[in-house]
């Protein structure tokens, strides 16, 4: 007997808005990228991004805090007590939170019901693997989508089914000149499985300076691209964001820092005696050949707000940037 065919009116499906644990860069219950070269630091910003997330402070660029969260981390890499442990203390992080899957005895898969076990029994929101590669298991070819797109179907569905967000920390490929897009290493189906992608590298003349470009968003509009430091001396530190792309990073123009700090200190020369119109805010930066988008950038930087009083909208800075706090990466 012929099995009936089942299926799904769309009318009967119930509507459910995107949860996030950073909006627009880090949703929950979806597959998130975060790739670069060996070296640029990828590793140290999701380990920041870590100790954000399991003390429930605000991340970059937000307002809110959050409750804390359990994070499971997984290396293949780094050494848990010489590396990782050290690095989450200098970033605040709270270890307690931070849990990792035992493979002593057995090397962890994407594939392995330990993955599922582990998120369900901590309710992890996040779960990091570093490497992609490291975690798809022994007789996978990383380059057959037919071999590779299972596998990712069972982790979306698992990252959906949680609500965990599944972070996959993954090395480039040696392509120069070629788009961001076939830049990672493996399928093209890693990225395709991926609702969010994010690009770390090295700024231009500036060896500290790193940039965290967000390549691919499917569930909202990219946000711009993140800067943070990594100094010997300082240690890390988030640097606010500025107006770059993939290709120009990948190229090595990138990131135009100069374009956003000649934005806020335009803001911050504009506004050094009060609030002013938000449209003749847009017409100086416009005069200097400043684009919307990298203004609206400098604002969030700076911590501008804006009122709407008389059907029109006045734009002031915040106190710290009037003691003299503005530009953050001069």
């Amino acid at each position: 007997m012929k099995q009936q065919l089942k299926l799904l009116a769309m009318s009967d499906i119930q509507a459910e808005e995107v949860r996030w644990l950073w909006r627009p860069y880090l949703p929950r219950g979806k597959i998130t990228i975060i790739q670069g070269d060996p070296g640029d630091g990828k590793t140290t910003f999701v380990l920041a991004l870590t100790a954000l997330l399991t003390q429930g402070f605000p991340m970059p660029g937000g307002n809110a805090a959050a409750p804390p969260i359990n994070v499971i981390y997984q290396t293949a890499e780094d050494g848990l007590a010489d590396t990782i442990r050290p690095r989450l203390d200098a970033l605040g992080a709270d270890c307690s939170r931070v849990l990792v899957i035992d493979e002593g005895e057995r090397e962890l898969t994407l594939d392995d019901q330990r993955l599922a076990q582990a998120i369900r029994q901590t309710g992890a929101g996040l779960a990091v693997l570093d490497p992609i590669q490291a975690y798809l298991g022994n007789g996978v070819d990383m380059h057959r989508a037919n071999e590779v797109r299972p596998i990712f179907k069972r982790l979306g569905h698992l990252a959906e089914q949680t609500g965990c967000a599944i972070v996959l920390v993954g090395h480039m490929n040696k392509m120069q000149g070629a788009k961001s897009a076939y830049r990672g290493l493996g399928s093209i189906d890693f990225r395709a499985a991926a609702r969010s992608v994010l690009l770390v590298g090295r700024a231009k003349d500036d060896d500290q300076l790193r940039v965290a470009v967000h390549d691919k968003s499917s569930l909202a509009l990219e946000g711009p691209a993140i800067l943070f430091s990594l100094d010997l001396e300082k240690g890390f530190r988030w640097d606010g964001f500025c107006d770059t792309t993939a290709s120009e990073l990948l190229s090595g123009s990138g990131p135009s820092t100069t374009k956003t700090e000649q934005a806020e200190r335009l803001l911050l020369n504009l506004l050094e005696g009060g609030e002013m119109a938000s449209d003749e805010l847009f017409s100086h930066a416009s005069a200097q050949g400043i684009s919307e988008r990298t203004l609206k950038i400098a604002k969030q930087n700076l911590g501008v707000t804006a009122i709407r009083r008389g059907g029109r909208w006045y734009s002031h800075l915040p106190e710290t940037a009037q003691e003299g706090k503005g530009v953050k990466h001069s």
